[in-house]
């Protein structure tokens, strides 16, 4: 979300796409065919991302499986961190059992975000059980919380949950960083220049702004058990070779 794609109109690309282009174009280095496929669903539980989207990943007998979940449930009011961690650990072990790697994420530290930064020991609590369950199981860790540079509002789009095609960027070259390819980390991990100062009462304007436009939608759809991915698939059901961003897909 939020990081268009300039070679399909009303589509997005997004950290996980930039990604697999970065591991396919090292794959075709190294003489090896590479497929991608992309199975998440924006608003989803962390029932739905071990359950029918883990359930297609494996069915693709992938040697790579990224896996990120738990964000949207731990903003919810009874939110069981501990279930949560239990979930995704059977789901990491899950895919270990088949051979492949698993690459994690932990959510971006909220301490700077309207709102949300009062539920920043939830995310720190996850961030800690993320690193636990990779620690014990040798999997790969996206460390969102650790990259500073996102907690610069700049990086992120006018709804405040998705990033800019600039956060997605920096997000993917964090990925394969911690797949252990090299990059220029000061490329990815170097913070915005400072911006300008915005008084209070424009921070108060932009924060109202926000809450009626994103916030109280969000929580109507809350209330009636809805989410804005109800009525949305997977863009990339199947394994498929892996144009560049920005590109139309081959037929």
């Amino acid at each position: 979300m939020s990081d268009p794609d300039p070679g399909r109109p009303g589509h997005f690309i997004g950290w996980a796409d930039r990604l697999a282009a970065h591991l396919a174009r090292l794959a075709g280095e190294a003489g090896h065919e590479f497929g991608y496929a992309n199975l998440a669903v924006r608003g989803r539980l962390l029932a739905d991302v071990t359950g029918p989207q883990l359930d297609a990943a494996l069915a693709l007998a992938p040697d790579l499986v990224s896996m990120v979940g738990g964000g949207n449930d731990i903003l919810r009011p009874k939110a069981d961190l501990d279930a949560i961690a239990q979930n995704l650990e059977t789901a990491v072990l899950r895919i270990q059992a088949t051979g492949a790697a698993v690459l994690l994420a932990t959510p971006v530290d909220p301490a700077d975000a309207p709102l949300i930064r009062h539920l920043r020991g939830r995310h720190a609590i996850h961030t800690a059980n993320i690193f636990s369950i990779a620690q014990k199981h040798g999997c790969y860790v996206i460390n969102q919380w650790g990259l500073h540079a996102l907690r610069d509002w700049r990086l992120w789009a006018e709804d405040r949950i998705h990033m800019t095609s600039e956060g997605h960027r920096r997000v993917a070259l964090s990925a394969l960083s911690a797949l252990g390819h090299s990059t220029d980390h000061t490329d990815w991990t170097t913070p915005l220049p400072p911006p300008p100062p915005v008084g209070r009462r424009a921070a108060a304007g932009a924060n109202a702004a926000w809450a009626r436009t994103h916030l109280a939608p969000w929580v109507q759809r809350r209330l009636r058990g809805e989410s804005s991915g109800d009525a949305v698939t997977a863009k990339r059901p199947s394994l498929l070779p892996v144009e560049p961003p920005g590109t139309s897909p081959a037929d």
